[in-house]
């Protein structure tokens, strides 16, 4: 706890910095956690350890330092005084096999982001974060059911967060049932059906009920945001998967949602199915925004000879984390959400 505590605090500028790198970046907070985690792995106590005491403990150190302990929603009574609260969630690095210095935007904005008060047109808006991991098994496990549940009923909206295409945002339209296969942090495939409790109900397609109109249409910064429709499906009574632009026909299997098919479409997929299994779809504004791969300056782009950060590396980052908090705020203003 006191981990997520001082990344969020470094993030917004409260108390030393520790380190020579900005105070937005998410990287030190998963490096921590990293290090944190291999001394539990070998810690050799004075006392008995069996190895499932173990995992409950590095269970525990995998929630708390990524905030999903730490949510701090306002009483019923701050909405009665037009305060809005929102829940955001980011991710870990992830392609690190790729390029050891990779840093993700959407765990950036989420330590700015956490516990701050955003000015909207409708009023301010509360804002309370948590990150989640690149690991097929956590989402297994009901990792990100577990951790949003108990907070859907009382936010206004929510959204969850992840890097996605170069050059632009987009708010997905539509989430899949289906993993892809991807590598996760643990350098595991999966190739499923999206595993869910209660699969006998559950549906090939899930939808936003973001505003993606208003969001769409707002200059919330240096990048354009899109309403991504596209996805990829097998028709019904089809055996082929093909892209559909403009969303899923009646009946077709899913193979990507807008968001594709790796974690950020899981999470898309499964924050919303549980806000209709909780009966507030009609309700509650919620979905998925990808941001843009965050990109390194040029004459820095070879992980084997280029440094850790450059100033266009964090103008990249700061521009995209200013730009959710802009995406924010216009999302809380809108009256309704959109409809599918």
């Amino acid at each position: 706890s006191a981990l997520w505590r001082r990344a969020v605090d470094r993030a917004q500028g409260r108390g030393p910095a520790r380190g020579d790198l900005a105070r937005d970046d998410d990287r030190p907070l998963y490096w921590a956690r990293l290090g944190m985690t291999r001394e539990l792995r070998t810690w050799n106590p004075g006392f008995r350890l069996t190895e499932r005491q173990r995992d409950a403990l590095l269970g525990v150190l995998e929630r708390t330092s990524r905030g999903q302990s730490d949510i701090d929603l306002p009483g019923g009574e701050a909405r009665g005084k037009g305060l809005k609260r929102v829940l955001l969630t980011g991710f870990d690095p992830f392609t690190l096999d790729r390029d050891i210095r990779i840093s993700n935007p959407s765990g950036a904005a989420a330590l700015v982001l956490d516990g701050t008060v955003i000015q909207t047109a409708a009023g301010p808006a509360r804002v309370e974060t948590a990150v989640f991991p690149v690991r097929w098994r956590d989402f297994t496990q009901g990792a990100v059911e577990e951790a949003l549940r108990p907070y859907l009923p009382r936010v206004d909206l929510f959204t969850t967060v992840s890097q996605g295409r170069v050059g632009r945002f987009d708010v997905e339209r539509t989430n899949g049932a289906w993993r892809g296969g991807f590598p996760d942090n643990d350098n595991v495939s999966r190739t499923e059906t999206v595993p869910v409790a209660d699969p006998a109900s559950q549906p090939q397609w899930t939808t936003t009920t973001l505003p993606y109109e208003a969001i769409t249409a707002a200059d919330t910064g240096r990048f354009p945001v899109y309403d991504n429709t596209s996805v990829t499906e097998i028709p019904a009574g089809g055996t082929d998967a093909v892209v559909r632009p403009d969303g899923p026909t009646p009946g077709s299997t899913a193979r990507a949602g807008g968001g594709g098919d790796y974690l950020s479409n899981e999470i898309a997929y499964r924050a919303t199915l549980l806000r209709d299994r909780l009966g507030l779809r009609g309700t509650l504004p919620g979905g998925h925004v990808h941001t843009p791969v965050l990109r390194f300056g040029d004459g820095n782009t070879d992980p084997a000879t280029g440094t850790v950060t450059d100033p266009a590396f964090v103008r990249n980052r700061l521009d995209i984390v200013a730009q959710v908090r802009s995406i924010v705020a216009v999302a809380v203003s809108a009256s309704e959400p959109d409809r599918s």
